[in-house]
């Protein structure tokens, strides 16, 4: 059954690509940056997985999770670690996944960026990265590029990551058969991480376009 995803950001470009992600693969999937209004506008005892961009402030992400809590003590909340829509999708789909790898294991090797894959079985491989380009709000750009996608025989593999993946705000996803991981290569710079807002009436950054779609528009 397909999962049922509330992303809650700030970008309207990276939460319309993202939704449009997320509908592509079969899930029940909205976006909004009306922060006050989120329990009001969806109905969140329907909602599996909520996403939240680094944008919005902790002080509201408090206040959401305990409301949303209240109603459904059964939602899984994930962080997103950057405004790129395909990293936020496959941390739904890390979220989501049908638990472990049958015994196998995925671990990324910072010394050597590299990623090592270990499987008991034979299976489809998929590894993609995840970069930032322009940082500047309110529209993070960014960039993106499979770095392996073949069927793998059962033992240890490396899978390095190229040179075009830079070393800050820079990730890698790994499924393996049905269950993904996500992993940092490197973190968002500081400069950008303090741009997020302190308070709910902290108003350092630019205004943006209201963004609350509805899955019946689909």
């Amino acid at each position: 059954m397909a999962e049922r995803v509330l992303v809650v950001g700030r970008s309207p470009s990276v939460l319309l690509a993202t939704v449009d992600l997320l509908r592509a693969r079969g899930h029940s999937a909205d976006a909004t940056n009306q922060f006050d209004r989120v329990l009001e506008d969806y109905d969140v005892t329907d909602v599996d997985v909520l996403v939240f961009g680094g944008m919005v402030p902790a002080e509201t992400k408090q206040r959401l999770r305990e409301g949303i809590l209240e109603r459904n003590p059964h939602v899984t909340f994930v962080q997103g670690l950057a405004g790129i829509p395909g990293l936020l999708a496959a941390q739904v789909r890390a979220a989501t996944s049908d638990g472990a790898l049958d015994g196998g294991e995925v671990v990324y090797d910072a010394a050597r960026r590299s990623l090592r894959l270990t499987l008991d079985d034979s299976a489809p491989v998929t590894v993609e990265a995840w970069w930032g380009t322009s940082f500047v709000p309110p529209e993070p750009k960014s960039a993106s590029m499979y770095v392996f996608d073949d069927r793998l025989d059962a033992g240890t593999h490396i899978i390095p990551l190229p040179n075009q993946v830079p070393p800050e705000a820079s990730f890698a996803g790994v499924t393996v058969g049905s269950v993904t991981r996500v992993f940092t290569v490197g973190p968002v710079p500081d400069a950008v991480t303090r741009l997020a807002p302190t308070s709910a009436t902290d108003d350092r950054l630019p205004q943006v376009a209201r963004v609350a779609t509805s899955s019946d528009d689909r």
